[in-house]
């Protein structure tokens, strides 16, 4: 499970308005049929207008400066085992968003009126998605990059030879362009994985729009507070404040497990990602401690996150030491499964 919040943009592309933000989000909507479409929804409602969110979102910013975001956008991205356990994607992944938003609120420390925050005081708007494409930020990118670097060299060589600016030897250009074509790390549908290129398999996600303000439009609401659980004196009141994001991931993950009876991998649990960054001897000791079939497949998820393991010696402290090196190389990809993006 990969679980990023972030804050609106407030640049020339996406403005003080959510407007720019919804229309990206129905770019997958382009050319389907009405019955095909995926619309917004939120705990109470199904197929929103695009109108409505705009509307909802725009007007619920009391008070908020030019420099403050009036919204927050928390992206939801299954792994393709969790993906796996779902009956029909799009109908199972809307019941887990409307769960989901259920452990936001509680992982606020805010109370309103005396009671804590419940899902009738925020105001969000959510929608699936199934397609999802290569970025630049992608291994697999990175890694054909030299390669594209090569092709690309390539081809305007012989944009110079059709002009006449160099001699005539586009046969041998055009066999070094295939044979380059090939031999990229990375390829998908026998073609090199290029920036832009849509993912095969099941690549559905979810899209939140939460507005900072809560339903009254009275109270700010930050998922990006740096506090995470305290209290300070405003306007002679004490007043709590704070998320807890450690909470929040660890409750979508126990959410998600418990709705679709997923037996969680420790290499995919937001815990392994803690222990990792705070204890790494624990990390490896859990690591290689666990049953041999959930060794295996923990070495399979860690190997699809771009980490390349090394055939198993037979003795743990070889293996802990030969493993070790080529983990930490992939550290920031898995580490990302249970990150904050503030």
């Amino acid at each position: 499970m990969y679980i990023t919040i972030t804050p609106q943009k407030l640049t020339s592309t996406y403005a003080q308005s959510v407007a720019d933000f919804v229309d990206y989000l129905e770019k997958e909507n382009e050319g389907l049929e009405q019955n095909d479409m995926e619309h917004f929804f939120n705990q109470y409602g199904d197929e929103i207008s695009t109108e409505q969110v705009v509307k909802d979102i725009n007007e619920n910013t009391a008070k908020l400066k030019k420099v403050e975001p009036k919204f927050y956008s928390i992206t939801v991205n299954p792994s393709k085992y969790e993906l796996s356990r779902l009956q029909n994607s799009s109908q199972d992944l809307k019941l887990y968003t409307r769960a989901l938003m259920e452990d936001y609120v509680t992982s606020f420390n805010r109370e309103l009126n005396g009671k804590p925050i419940s899902i009738d005081d925020i105001k969000y708007f959510a929608k699936i998605e199934h397609q999802r494409t290569f970025k630049g930020t992608d291994r697999q990118i990175i890694e054909n990059q030299p390669f594209a670097t090569k092709i690309l060299q390539l081809k305007q060589d012989m944009r110079k030879v059709q002009r006449g600016e160099l001699e005539d030897n586009s046969s041998k250009i055009k066999s070094k362009i295939a044979k380059l074509e090939k031999e990229a790390p990375h390829q998908q549908n026998g073609k090199r994985i290029v920036q832009g290129m849509k993912k095969d398999g099941n690549q559905s996600h979810i899209h939140i729009i939460v507005s900072r303000k809560d339903a009254s439009n009275s109270v700010s609401l930050s998922p990006g507070s740096k506090y995470k659980a305290s209290e300070v004196m405003m306007n002679g009141k004490l007043v709590k404040r704070g998320f807890d994001r450690d909470g929040f991931f660890l409750k979508a993950e126990k959410t998600f497990d418990s709705t679709f009876g997923y037996k969680r991998n420790y290499a995919e649990s937001y815990q392994s990602k803690k222990d990792y960054i705070k204890n790494p001897k624990l990390y490896f000791s859990t690591l290689l401690g666990l049953p041999k079939s959930e060794r295996a497949l923990a070495f399979k998820i860690l190997a699809k996150s771009g980490i390349h393991i090394p055939s198993i010696p037979t003795n743990k402290v070889q293996l802990a030491l030969k493993v070790i090196n080529r983990l930490k190389r992939g550290a920031d990809i898995a580490i990302k499964s249970g990150s904050i993006d503030i």
